[in-house]
C-alpha cells in the first residue's frame, strides 16, 4: 500500500522558497561586502529589532542559550546565586543558569497556559535569590503584571526567556520589553528564524547593555585589549542579514499563525482535548499548536501512521532528568507540571500551511478518539 502523505511537523524550507529573492539578495550582499563578523548588518539588525520591540538597546550574539547566559552575567549572576524558574522548557533555560554557576530553583505551572504560576514564585524565594525567569512558552507570555510587582517588592531582576515568543503581546506591550532583560533565539523553526544559531539580549539599561557587549566578544572595547573577563559569542553578518528580510514578514506569519491555529481550535473544540488558551489581555502567536488530553502516546503514534508527525514540548521535566538530579527535586514536587508533560503534543503548525491539511489532522484526530480512545 502506498504511504501517506506526510504532514511534517514544521517546514523551515517554506518560509526560505516564500522571500527567496529577497533572502538570497540579503545573502550575497554579505558576501560581497568582505565583512563577516560584528558588522552593518548585525548593527542595524540590533537597531530594526529593538524598534520593533520598544526597547532601547539589542546585542546580537551566538544563540538563544548564549543570550541567557550573558544576559545573567551581566546581572552579576554567579556561584550561590539562585535563579527561579520553571521545570516546563527546553534544558536550554537551565543550562544558562547552570553556566552562571547558579542555581535553578523550579516552581510549578498554571495547568490551563502552561506557565509559569506567579502565585509560586514567592514560596520559592531565599535570601539568595536574583532573578525571576519567567519563559513564555508556545507563544504565550507570561503574568508580566504580577511578576513585575512581585520581583519589584523583593528587590529582584526579571529575565524574560522569550525564545518562543516573537510579537506576542501582553496588555499591549510586546513580549520582551517588560523585563530588566529579555532574550531571543533565532534559531530556525522560531517564529522569527535565522538559516542557523542566532540570538539576541534586549534591555533598557544603558549599563547592562554595554556590560553585554562586552561580554559577548572577550571583554574587548578596544581589540585585544580585555576590559573584563568574557567569552566569545557574536550573532554573524549573514544571519543578521537574513534576520532583517525576516523581520519585515514577522507579524504577518504571525497572523497566518493565529488564523491556522483558530481553525485548529474551531475543529477541535467539541472533543476530548483541551486547546490553547487565549484571554485578554493576551494575544497568542503560536508558535506551537499544543493540544492535551488523555492517551496522548497512543494518539501520537495513531497520526504517524496517518502520515502526521507531532511533537512533544516537553516529554521529561527538567526536574526529572537525570542530569539535574543534584537538584534534588523528586516525582511528586511538581504535580502540574509532570501531569501535563505526560498529556500534551505538539500538532502541525507554520505559516505556509495549508488549511486542508489542519483539516486532515483534526479529522484524523476525531477518528481516533471516536474509536473509543479516550481512557
Amino acid at each position: 500500500m502506498p504511504m501517506p502523505r506526510l504532514i511534517v511537523n514544521n517546514d523551515v524550507k517554506a518560509g526560505y522558497l516564500a522571500i527567496k529573492d529577497e533572502i538570497d539578495a540579503a545573502i550575497a550582499r554579505v558576501l560581497d561586502s568582505g565583512r563577516y563578523i560584528l558588522g552593518e548588518e548585525v548593527r542595524a539588525f540590533e537597531e530594526a529589532f529593538s524598534s520593533y520591540l520598544g526597547v532601547r538597546f539589542g546585542i546580537g550574539v551566538g544563540s538563544g542559550t548564549e543570550a541567557l547566559h550573558l544576559a545573567l552575567k551581566a546581572c552579576g549572576i554567579g556561584p550561590n546565586d539562585e535563579v527561579i524558574t520553571v521545570s516546563h522548557t527546553a534544558v536550554a533555560t537551565v543550562a544558562a543558569v547552570e553556566l552562571c554557576g547558579a542555581r535553578p530553583v523550579l516552581v510549578d505551572i498554571d495547568p490551563s497556559t502552561y506557565l509559569i504560576d506567579p502565585n509560586r514564585i514567592e514560596g520559592a524565594i531565599t535570601p539568595r535569590t536574583r532573578v525571576i525567569l519567567p519563559v513564555h512558552l508556545y507563544g504565550y507570555v507570561s503574568d508580566m503584571e504580577a511578576i513585575g510587582s512581585l520581583a519589584h517588592r523583593h528587590g529582584l531582576r526579571v529575565i524574560e526567556d522569550c525564545a518562543q515568543s516573537h510579537g506576542a503581546l501582553f496588555e499591549g506591550r510586546r513580549s520582551g520589553s517588560w523585563g530588566d532583560l529579555s532574550v531571543f533565539s533565532f534559531y530556525p523553526t522560531k517564529n522569527l528564524g535565522a538559516l542557523g544559531d542566532g540570538g539576541m539580549v534586549m534591555t533598557d539599561d544603558p549599563v547592562i547593555a554595554e556590560r553585554v557587549r562586552l561580554i559577548r566578544q572577550y571583554g574587548w572595547r578596544q581589540r585585544y585589549i580585555s576590559e573584563i573577563s568574557g567569552l566569545n559569542s557574536r550573532l554573524d553578518e549573514l544571519q543578521a542579514a537574513i534576520l532583517r528580510v525576516k523581520l519585515k514578514y514577522l507579524d504577518q506569519w504571525n497572523e497566518a499563525r493565529r488564523r491556522k491555529a483558530h481553525l485548529y481550535t474551531t475543529l477541535l473544540k467539541d472533543m476530548d482535548i483541551r486547546c490553547p488558551v487565549e484571554e485578554d489581555p493576551q494575544r497568542h502567536v503560536y508558535h506551537l499548536y499544543v493540544i492535551r488530553g488523555r492517551n496522548r502516546d497512543a494518539l501520537q503514534t495513531f497520526l504517524k501512521e496517518k502520515g502526521i508527525e507531532t511533537l512533544i514540548h516537553y516529554p521529561v521535566p527538567i526536574h526529572l532528568q537525570k542530569a539535574y538530579q543534584y537538584l534534588g527535586y523528586r516525582r511528586g514536587d511538581l504535580p502540574l507540571t509532570e501531569t501535563c508533560s505526560e498529556e500534551i503534543l505538539s500538532l502541525p503548525l507554520y505559516p505556509e500551511m495549508a488549511e486542508s491539511d489542519i483539516v486532515d489532522v483534526a479529522t484524523q484526530i476525531s477518528s481516533f478518539y471516536g474509536k473509543g480512545n479516550q481512557s
